[in-house]
C-alpha cells in the first residue's frame, strides 16, 4: 500500500526586534530554577547570552553560560558540551543562542542529559544506532543569531563524525525546541560572507523540500515507524513558497547592505524559519547529502568571515556548491515544481529555451552575485577526490530517500564532476 498520511510539526514562535528580552518571562512559565545557556565564544563576546542571563535573573531563574560550542560541530565537540552539562548539572532547561551549530549542539546536549546514553546511540543509521528518546526532553528555547539553518524549527541536528570524515545527524520529533525566539536585531552585524553562506542554506532547504518526493509515493508506514522526513506535502509546500518569495526580495540586500537594512534582515530570518517549517517535515535531498562529505573532507579551505584557526567549508556554502547540477538531475521527476520554484526565487529571470536550465541558472546568478565560491574546485576538490566523496553522500540514505529521482553512485559522481565549476 502507498502512504496516505503525512506529518507536520513546528515549535511555537516569538518573532520580532527585541524578542530576546522576553525570554525570562517565557522560561518562567515552566517549572525551572536552573538553566544552562549554550553558545559559542564569538556570540558570547557580543554580550547577548549575558543579556539573556539578566532576563532570567529577573524571574529568579539561575543560569550559567557554556560558550565552548564548535562552529560546524563534531562528535568530539558535542561530547565535550554534554560532558560539561553532565558535570555541572543538574539543569532544568536550556537556552541555545547562536547559529545552527549552537542550536544543534544544544539539542544533542538536551537529548543526552535527559535520556542518558552516548551520542553514538542516537546518530542516524548506518553510522549510529538511531535510538529514539524514551520520553519528553527538557525545555529548550532556541535563539538563532544567523538567518540560515532554521534549526530553531526543526527536529534534527547535524555534526561531523571525525573518525569517518563525514557528516551525519540525529533526527526525532522530540528534538524540536520548545520555543523559537527569533530577533532580527541579532543579525545586523553578521559579515556578508556569513550572511551569504547561511542564506544559501535557506535557499536549498526551501528548494529541496519543495522538490522532494511526494509523501503519497512512499510505502505505507506503521505509526511506530514514521520518520521526521515524510516527503513533500501540502503544508510544507506552503512554507517553502513563502520562504522563497521572501528570499527573492531580501537576500541580496541582506548580503550587500545588511548592516543598515533591518527589513531585509527580518525577511531573511522569517525565510529561514519558514524553510525550517518546510524541510523539517518534508526533507531535503541531493545538495544536502553531497554537502556532508564536502564539509567533512575539507583540506585547506579557510572562508572569509569565519574563524581561521582550522579549515572548513561552512554548511550553507557546502550545500550550495552542487545544487545547480543536483536540480538538473532531479528536474525530470517534477518539472513544474522546479520551474515554479525558479519563478518564486527570481520572478524577473529570463526564460530559458531549455526548461532544465531555469532553476540552475537562477541559482548560479544568485551565487555569483553574493560571492559563493565557483563550485567544489574553489574549495579545494579535484576530480581525483570524487571517488572519496561519493561514499560520503551514499551514506546519507535518510536524505537520498526523499529525492524524487533515486541517484546511483555513478549519478552522484557525475553531479560532483560537473560541479567542479558552476560557471
Amino acid at each position: 500500500m502507498n502512504e496516505t498520511i503525512f506529518t507536520w510539526g513546528a515549535p511555537p514562535l516569538k518573532f520580532g526586534p527585541g524578542a530576546i528580552d522576553e525570554i525570562g518571562f517565557e522560561m518562567s512559565q515552566y517549572d525551572v530554577s536552573r538553566v544552562l545557556i549554550i553558545t559559542d565564544a564569538t556570540i558570547s563576546a557580543t554580550g547577548i547570552p549575558q543579556r539573556i542571563q539578566e532576563q532570567l535573573t529577573r524571574y529568579r531563574i539561575r543560569s550559567e553560560i557554556f560558550d565552548g560550542v564548535h562552529v560546524e560541530p563534531t562528535d568530539d565537540s558535542m561530547d565535550k558540551a554534554a560532558g560539561y552539562a553532565r558535570e555541572q548539572g543538574p539543569w532544568d532547561a536550556f537556552v541555545a543562542v547562536g547559529g545552527g551549530s549552537v542550536i544543534d549542539t544544544a539539542k544533542a546536549v538536551n537529548l543526552i542529559i535527559t535520556d542518558g546514553g552516548e551520542l553514538l546511540d542516537y546518530l542516524n543509521k548506518p553510522i549510529g544506532a538511531a535510538k529514539a528518546p524514551a520520553g519528553q526532553l527538557k525545555p529548550l528555547i532556541a535563539v538563532p543569531t544567523t538567518a540560515g539553518t532554521g534549526s530553531e524549527s526543526t527536529a534534527m541536528c547535524v555534526l561531523d563524525v571525525l573518525s569517518l570524515k563525514v557528516k551525519t545527524g540525529i533526527s526525532h520529533w522530540r528534538l524540536r525546541p520548545t520555543l523559537a525566539v527569533v530577533d532580527p536585531l541579532l543579525t545586523l552585524s553578521l559579515p556578508p560572507e556569513v550572511t551569504a553562506s547561511a542564506g544559501m542554506d535557506i535557499v536549498c532547504h526551501a528548494l529541496e523540500s519543495y522538490t522532494a518526493r511526494w509523501y503519497e509515493t512512499f510505502d505505507r508506514k506503521r505509526a511506530e515507524d514514521r520518520v521526521t522526513y515524510c516527503g513533500s506535502n501540502p503544508v510544507s509546500d506552503l512554507w517553502c513558497e513563502k520562504s522563497l518569495k521572501l528570499i527573492a526580495g531580501s537576500f541580496r540586500r541582506a548580503v550587500h547592505h545588511g548592516a543598515d537594512d533591518l527589513e531585509a534582515r527580518s525577511e531573511m530570518m522569517l525565510a529561514a524559519t519558514f524553510a525550517g517549517m518546510g524541510f523539517g517535515n518534508s526533507g531535503v535531498h541531493i545538495p544536502h547529502a553531497n554537502a556532508y562529505p564536502i564539509a567533512g573532507m575539507v583540506k585547506d579551505f579557510h572562508p572569509a568571515g569565519y574563524p581561521q584557526d582550522e579549515p572548513m567549508v561552512p554548511h550553507g556554502m557546502s550545500v550550495s556548491l552542487t545544487a545547480p547540477e543536483a536540480f538538473r538531475f532531479s528536474f525530470e521527476s517534477a518539472p513544474e515544481r522546479h520551474l515554479r520554484a525558479a519563478r518564486w526565487l527570481s520572478p524577473d529571470a529570463e526564460l530559458h529555451n531549455d526548461p532544465v536550465e531555469q532553476l540552475p541558472s537562477v541559482l548560479v546568478d544568485l551565487m555569483r552575485d553574493i560571492g559563493i565560491p565557483n563550485g567544489i574546485g574553489a574549495v579545494g576538490y579535484t576530480e581525483a577526490d570524487i571517488p572519496a566523496l561519493v561514499p560520503g553522500t551514499m551514506k546519507q540514505q535518510r536524505l537520498l530517500a526523499t529525492c524524487p529521482r533515486t541517484p546511483s553512485e555513478d549519478d552522484i559522481a557525475g553531479i560532483f564532476a560537473r560541479s567542479i565549476e558552476n560557471w
